[in-house]
């Protein structure tokens, strides 16, 4: 077999400087005298350098013929880094430093380059010495660089991990890549074995599909291909049009209401920071156009891919109430209706509204919901208490109880029509009521 072994210098892409990439040394949390002379770096990282791609966060991958776990903790030590064993039996560990995260994992097979023949497309399969600077590549990654193009290794490593079946369509959208022709027939052919995947794996990967334009095609590509049948039984040609209206729906919307763009590619605020990649209400959005549309039938989908309780709640909320917002006349019609639907979709509204658009319903026709929206103080869609339950129960004298939250409930819907303004106002129109409640 051909080894190709390339000098570094020669090869970089023009835009791609060694000195900013992660193929150097400098760029790294620790130094390059604790890595072995045949330590390689391999994958993602030498494959993104190449083409001149850059991060903020460094996730490095080593690759050492033996002693990984033992190097792993030495950096870890003497960095006063994270250390995590990953594999005990397969030899990989993880240092987690601040700015990057660094595995490192024992060679699979006699040589570096049987390792790399088992990994799952040719892109993936260059590997770079730090300490040579020099590039091995005998599975001619770097040609497929240059060509763009996602192109196996072999037919067996894709069944090995049938995971990676759907991964050739999110790494093309993710490099703004095409699926070589042979890859996506043999993809097409091996399809089924995705269905044998753990549903997380599998979210993932449909997360950034669904999480970005550049993944839209590719996942109407990967449903053509048969790989979304299993996971997504709702999904239909119609639905895949609608995915991709939706994002240019997001765009006209932005123009339009620059603000709403930062509420739509935005989430639940109190779970923003353990939200995980991906997560907005434009994914939610494209979700919903994916799924049956009867609501018991797409919450067991979710359930099955693995989503979590409030991404489910979501899209059936979005689900739910789509027909409601869609009926736009008579939603308009008072501010009680306006009220009542706001309450009833909290923070999923800007699903509703990008969904609503790319399915024909014009900003211009919603944009009365919109503005109040995009208001903080407007009563009907953000109301803020005039009183609160412990002022009722003070100044009513009133025991604690259901009553409470009823009558709150009742002032908000006044002030939302208007019909109070003060805290005073208030506490009269709750008097009110009570004596009506007593007649």
């Amino acid at each position: 077999m051909f080894h190709a072994v390339l000098d570094l210098q020669p090869t970089l892409p023009q835009d791609c400087s060694i000195v900013a990439s992660a193929l150097s040394p400098q760029t790294w949390s620790f130094s390059l005298k604790w890595l072995p002379p045949a330590a390689y770096l391999v994958g993602g990282n030498v494959r993104d350098a190449l083409l001149g791609r850059r991060a903020d966060y460094l996730d490095l991958d080593f690759v050492l013929p033996d002693g990984a776990v033992q190097t792993a903790k030495a950096i870890a030590n003497h960095y006063h880094a994270g250390f995590v064993l990953l594999d005990a039996e397969r030899q990989i560990a993880r240092v987690v430093f601040e700015r990057a995260t660094v595995d490192f994992a024992q060679q699979v097979g006699p040589s570096l380059e049987t390792d790399l023949q088992r990994r799952d497309f040719t892109v993936n399969a260059i590997a770079y010495n730090p300490h040579s600077e020099q590039l091995l590549d005998p599975i001619h990654g770097y040609g497929d660089l240059q060509r763009r193009q996602i192109r196996m290794i072999a037919p067996e490593n894709l069944k090995e991990d049938p995971l990676r079946l759907l991964r050739a369509y999110r790494q093309a959208a993710q490099l703004d890549f095409v699926l070589e022709a042979k890859t996506q027939s043999t993809i097409r052919q091996l399809a089924d074995l995705l269905s044998e995947i753990a549903p997380e794996r599998v979210q993932s990967e449909l997360n950034y599909l669904l999480g970005t334009a550049k993944g839209t095609p590719f996942l109407a590509l990967a449903w053509e291909d048969g790989l979304l049948q299993h996971w997504l039984p709702g999904a239909t040609a119609r639905g895949l049009a609608l995915v991709a209206s939706i994002d240019q729906a997001a765009i006209a919307l932005a123009q339009a209401w620059p603000t709403f763009n930062a509420e739509l590619v935005g989430w639940l605020r109190d779970q923003q920071k353990a939200s995980g990649l991906g997560r907005s209400w434009l994914r939610i959005a494209k979700l919903v156009s994916l799924m049956d549309s009867s609501l018991p039938t797409a919450e067991l989908q979710l359930w099955h891919l693995k989503y979590s309780r409030a991404e489910v709640q979501s899209v059936l909320t979005v689900l739910k109430h789509l027909p409601q917002l869609e009926a736009l006349d008579v939603l308009l019609a008072s501010r009680k209706n306006q009220y009542v639907f706001f309450q009833a979709v909290g923070a999923a509204f800007p699903a509703l509204v990008v969904l609503a658009v790319a399915r024909g319903l014009s900003q211009e026709a919603l944009a009365p919901l919109l503005n109040r929206f995009l208001t903080p103080t407007d009563p009907v869609a953000h109301p803020s208490p005039l009183l609160t339950g412990r002022d009722l129960m003070t100044a009513l004298q009133l025991p604690a109880g259901p009553r409470i939250g009823q009558l709150l409930e009742a002032l908000q819907l006044a002030q939302a029509e208007e019909k109070i303004a003060t805290a005073q106002e208030a506490l009269t129109f709750a008097e009110s009521l009570i004596r009506q409640k007593s007649q």
